[in-house]
């Protein structure tokens, strides 16, 4: 059922920011959004207004290498890191988006790199359930050739790896 329940969550949020990103007038051209059910919308709604105390849900997160800093993108990835990978001593921004209970402020999330099994950096990450959408955006530097990964925690428990070469 949390599965479903997250599926859900998931569905709408993007349904929401899909809708408001198109109607962003210097926002590139995208495939039409798909409409979330009507669950699926009551699902995000109670999510956001009743499911404090619950944690962040982590919608979406990526390698970066430039994030907007005004505009019609304001704070979007608008360059994000391809599978070529980028070149040793590159520093890159892990962009998140989370959806956060209303009123709830999260403390405990943290971004690791990793370079192999060596974990090289953590990074402690802070959002707040101000709004519809939590972004934030983490500053990494993958200094030595090979396979780094990049990985999102709350507490103990992995929300996201993002795998990434460095030449």
């Amino acid at each position: 059922m949390k599965s479903v329940f997250n599926g859900s969550v998931l569905c709408a949020v993007l349904g929401v920011a899909s809708v408001a990103g198109a109607q962003e007038a210097a926002a590139p051209a995208a495939e039409a959004a798909k409409a979330p059910s009507a669950d699926a919308v009551r699902d995000t709604w109670n999510y956001f207004y009743k499911g404090q105390g619950q944690g962040p849900v982590l919608v979406e997160a990526k390698l970066c290498t430039e994030v907007a800093k005004d505009g019609p993108n304001k704070f979007e990835c608008t360059a994000e890191v391809g599978a070529e990978g980028v070149k040793a001593n590159t520093s890159v921004m892990l962009w998140q988006s989370y959806l956060v209970p209303q009123g709830d402020s999260i403390d405990d999330l943290t971004v690791q790199v990793k370079q192999g099994a060596t974990v090289r950096e953590t990074k402690d990450v802070k959002v707040k359930g101000d709004g519809w959408r939590a972004r934030q955006w983490t500053g990494v530097k993958l200094a030595k050739p090979g396979n780094w990964t990049v990985v999102v925690m709350r507490g103990d428990q992995v929300l996201k790896e993002v795998p990434v070469t460095v030449k």
